[in-house]
């Protein structure tokens, strides 16, 4: 087999070690924190049995879709190894604030000897039946794994409104007095687990950030681009610390009720800037991937001027829509004006649809997202509508059902997948069609 990489993997760069190592970990996390649900908290040993497959399996896909080898594979789970520290800790900590047990100086090292272990032989066994007609736009994918990550982070701080745990820590950046990222996981219960679970997720969001706005540097051409990219992370910054200063309400690192001035108008900026930063990662994934930059995208259709427009105006009444949700979240009110944009959206997302699938025959990306919004809209009305009876039902001071929660959260997640939706549309109608540029 030839290990040497494929003149497209090298014009990459690292590309397919960090999506494949950043993937891994994502999938991994998604796999802890749905088996940790306080409802759900699943053996411990199933957990890392299920974390452990699915670092096996990007091993696997490294040398299935590489031409590194089983070296791809070993990178790939040291990539995700290494990401999981973020975790692990919480594992290793001491009974007292910043303690780390003995233990670490054998778990360390043989966490790491395991994970190679579990990337090796995956990427020996894909490396076998490779794919060498395949070369995966690495780049792109990098950014659909922020995106993905994104999604998910939106989907973590939603369980943390339903379940009005937002206040379960009460200090930031600590945890209790813990680091946050050294705070032990036998103490993460009830609405704890909720709130620093989504702590764990942002600083998750926070490096991938970093590393694409790194490797985008890198690789990319475009001058225009990687401003973008530091613009894409400097908001995720800004959103990290507006997270925190909606617990605390001032810089301090104060364990005490008493000396923390939590804000609920930081808490709805919040919320809403982490939608707008998803909007952000999906412009990105759009210009940073091979269909965007290679310019195949048929002939303009000439009514884009126009549908430019309507598609502006939908991601204006979605963000609208965030906003009115947040404030019916968190102060109860709005519901009625909510309500009202909500019947706008779907006329609007309709008439999209019918346009895009008359005008721009042949262009099925464009086609694709118009189709799609009108489904989403669809199927956002009925969690709307599903979220409001759990409102209206639930009893004041009474501990939340599971659908009561998981509605609410499902309304504002598939929110979340309309406005991205709308983002990728506007931008794919603003691509050049000569340069893609």
């Amino acid at each position: 087999m030839d290990n040497r990489m494929t003149s497209n993997e090298n014009e990459q760069g690292y590309a397919d070690l960090f999506a494949l190592g950043f993937g891994t970990t994502v999938g991994m996390w998604l796999a802890g924190y749905l088996c940790r649900l306080p409802a759900v908290m699943l053996p411990s040993q199933l957990v890392l049995a299920l974390m452990l497959l699915i670092l096996l399996a990007g091993g696997y896909l490294s040398g299935r879709l590489t031409s590194r080898g089983w070296r791809g594979g070993v990178y790939t789970a040291l990539t995700a190894a290494l990401l999981n520290l973020l975790i692990l800790g919480s594992l290793l900590s001491g009974d007292s604030p910043n303690q780390v047990h003995p233990a670490a100086l054998l778990w360390l090292p043989g966490w790491f000897l395991l994970a190679a272990a579990l990337g090796l032989a995956g990427g020996v066994i894909g490396a076998r039946k490779r794919l060498a007609s395949v070369h995966p736009d690495w780049t792109g994918l990098l950014v659909v794994v922020g995106v993905a990550a994104t999604f998910l982070l939106i989907i973590v701080g939603g369980l943390v409104t339903s379940n009005d745990a937002g206040l379960a820590v009460v200090d930031w950046p600590n945890s209790f007095g813990y680091n946050m990222f050294l705070y032990p996981l036998s103490r993460m219960t009830g609405g704890i687990y909720y709130e620093h679970a989504h702590r764990l997720f942002g600083s998750l969001v926070g490096i991938t950030t970093l590393v694409i706005t790194f490797h985008l540097f890198r690789v990319d051409q475009r001058k225009w681009v990687k401003n973008f990219s530091l613009l894409v992370l400097a908001v995720v910054i800004v959103q990290g610390i507006l997270g925190g200063l909606r617990v605390t309400g001032k810089f301090t690192l104060a364990t005490s009720p008493e000396e923390v001035a939590p804000s609920l108008t930081l808490a709805l900026v919040h919320g809403v800037l982490g939608q707008f930063f998803l909007g952000l990662m999906t412009v990105l994934a759009v210009v940073a991937s091979s269909v965007w930059k290679k310019g195949r995208v048929p002939a303009v259709s000439g009514s884009r001027s126009i549908d430019r427009w309507l598609s502006g105006g939908m991601i204006f009444l979605v963000l609208f829509q965030v906003i009115l949700g947040a404030l019916q979240r968190h102060f109860a009110m709005g519901l009625t004006y909510h309500i009202l944009v909500a019947s706008i959206v779907v006329m609007l997302a309709i008439t999209i649809t019918v346009r895009t699938n008359a005008f721009y025959s042949g262009q099925h990306l464009i086609q694709r997202f118009g189709r799609w919004l009108s489904v989403v809209s669809g199927l956002q009305i009925l969690l709307g509508l599903g979220a409001l009876i759990a409102t209206l039902l639930h009893v004041q001071g009474e501990p939340y059902a599971a659908w009561e929660t998981l509605i609410p959260t499902s309304h504002q997640a598939v929110g979340a997948i309309l406005f991205s939706v709308s983002v990728g549309l506007w931008t794919w109608l603003w691509c050049d069609t000569a340069s893609g540029s």
